[in-house]
């Protein structure tokens, strides 16, 4: 789910930086924030943000609901880096569906 930077940046009023996720989703909460902007604060990585622009680049922002945003602003938003920030190892993956049902090497 998106949100756009304005909803952001007014339910992130006054919050004081460095900040983890589960304290900026509280601080958004508590200051009466949509929906769909807690979604897209819960979806961040979990990890320290040192301010707003860090915040703006982990949330999936809406391009479509930025006013006012040329098409060059757009562009620069979609080359920016979406990844999660996290190594590979660090990353939660779903267990192989047929090793859970058969086990782990099952002699062949």
């Amino acid at each position: 789910m998106a949100t756009d930077r304005h909803a952001l940046e007014e339910s992130l009023l006054e919050v004081d930086f460095p900040a983890g996720k589960e304290d900026l989703v509280e601080h958004a909460r508590n200051n009466g924030a949509d929906e769909s902007t807690i979604h897209a604060l819960r979806a961040m990585p979990p990890a320290e943000y040192a301010n707003l622009t860090e915040v703006e680049r982990s949330v999936w922002l809406d391009k479509g609901a930025e006013e006012g945003q040329s098409d060059s602003e757009k562009a620069q938003q979609d080359r920016q880096d979406t990844g999660s920030g996290l190594a590979e190892h660090q990353t939660r993956t779903p267990n192989n569906p047929i090793v859970e049902e058969l086990g782990e090497n099952r002699g062949s």
